[in-house]
């Protein structure tokens, strides 16, 4: 039985398939303990798990994230940059120490690290453990036959296409000079020497566990031979309560069923609900959307239903659209059901999400993180009218069903591990 620490950002998205691996190393008999802020504390604890809390870093709330940066909101380049420097960099150093002082008492062997807690492959580096890393958006490495990651570019085609992609990653340097500086000033505090770029530092070189599939990521011919696609990672304890009862009425429904979600991040209900609301009022469609707790106030059209919060298994099998604003998490699970996708990524990850889900064929990107109504109706239309998208939805799916999920991420986890000293 060996010692493994599995980190977790202190958002429900990354807590939630963390738990899925840390649960899955218990099946297989190790002893997990489980780094996290303290708003998600339990979700480790209640698997068995130890748990050691964000202290040296400065642990923040999800719910109130403007509290500790007040950029992560902004839609495009600035609010993705300033949040990572703000939740992902300037907490590193932290999180360094409290895992430092965490093996200091109880020695771990190898460090399941979420990519977007840095400090987990700064401590990794320092102590000499294996490290391995688990994507938890769609990869950001860098590549020759990819545009920059960060832009919500797809790849380019044809000479034209292929020379913008040249240029814009010979312009890298320059755009991610502050994240360069900023993390190698991290290294140098922790008393590590330069390293690789950030953008590649945050995967481990000996296992990259991806969530997801191949058929969600542009194609390259430089993959790292360290990455390895799992598919969903499932947590096994939903905390969302039981369905309501009249999601059992949604497999009689005669209309397609629209599912309207912004997660559980990003919910102001102006820059996706309403406007899907409002598109959708006249159509001959049964709407379901999420609010997050959000006042939506009380004039909702007569084909549409809210709840606060519902799990997506009650409603998935008899969703003909989903129409997302584009958290992973949620991608992942909806296409999982063969649901095709509309998608209205505007701030951090989610706009390199829609533009995944264009890619893949899955599913249309609005490239906008606040859709007007119309331009929104008209991409639920074409999904509902053209059979490729669901075709394609559920080709991923069965690509998903395939990769093996938590039960597979540990299993490579596990080979990882150093040998057994012989007796």
């Amino acid at each position: 039985m060996a010692h493994l620490l599995v980190t977790a950002l202190p958002f429900a998205g990354h807590v939630r398939p963390m738990t899925a691996v840390a649960a899955a190393l218990l099946d297989r008999e190790h002893y997990v303990t489980a780094y996290t802020g303290a708003h998600h504390a339990d979700a480790f604890d209640q698997l068995g798990c130890e748990v050691v809390q964000w202290s040296d870093a400065k642990d923040f709330d999800e719910r109130d994230i403007a509290a500790s940066t007040h950029e992560v909101g902004h839609l495009g380049p600035r609010g993705a940059f300033t949040g990572l420097h703000d939740l992902y960099l300037d907490t590193a150093r932290g999180q360094v120490d409290d895992i430092l002082q965490a093996h200091a008492r109880h020695p771990f062997d190898l460090i399941v690290g979420d990519a977007m807690s840095v400090g987990s492959g700064l401590a990794a580096e320092l102590l000499g453990l294996p490290w391995a890393t688990v994507a938890l958006v769609p990869l950001t490495m860098r590549s020759k036959d990819l545009p920059p990651p960060g832009l919500a570019l797809q790849p380019g085609t044809g000479l034209v296409g292929r020379l913008r992609d040249r240029l814009l990653r010979a312009m890298l340097p320059l755009q991610a000079d502050r994240t360069e500086r900023a993390y190698r000033a991290v290294r140098a505090q922790v008393g590590l020497g330069p390293g690789r770029p950030f953008g590649d530092a945050i995967y481990s070189p000996q296992l990259v566990i991806a969530t997801g599939s191949a058929l969600l990521e542009f194609p390259r011919s430089d993959l790292p031979e360290a990455v390895e696609f799992v598919g969903q990672l499932r947590p096994q304890v939903e905390r969302l309560g039981p369905p309501p009862l009249w999601a059992e009425t949604l497999a009689d429904e005669p209309r397609p069923v629209v599912f309207v979600t912004q997660g559980l991040f990003d919910t102001d209900p102006a820059d996706l609900l309403q406007p899907a609301l409002d598109g959708l009022a006249i159509d001959q469609l049964r709407v379901i959307g999420t609010t997050a707790g959000r006042d939506v106030g009380d004039q909702v059209p007569p084909n549409a239903r809210l709840v606060d919060y519902l799990p997506f298994a009650a409603v998935l099998p008899h969703v003909t659209v989903g129409v997302t604003n584009g958290g992973w998490g949620g991608v992942l699970e909806m296409l999982a059901a063969g649901v095709p996708l509309v998608v209205a990524g505007g701030t951090l990850d989610k706009p390199e999400i829609a533009a995944r889900v264009a890619w893949s064929g899955a599913g249309v990107d609005l490239r906008t993180g606040r859709p007007r109504p119309i331009r929104l109706r008209d991409a639920v239309r074409r999904v509902i009218t053209e059979p490729v998208f669901r075709e394609r939805a559920r080709q991923i799916a069965a690509d998903l069903e395939s990769l093996g999920g938590a039960a597979r991420a540990a299993e490579l986890v596990e080979a990882l591990l150093p040998p057994d000293p012989l007796p």
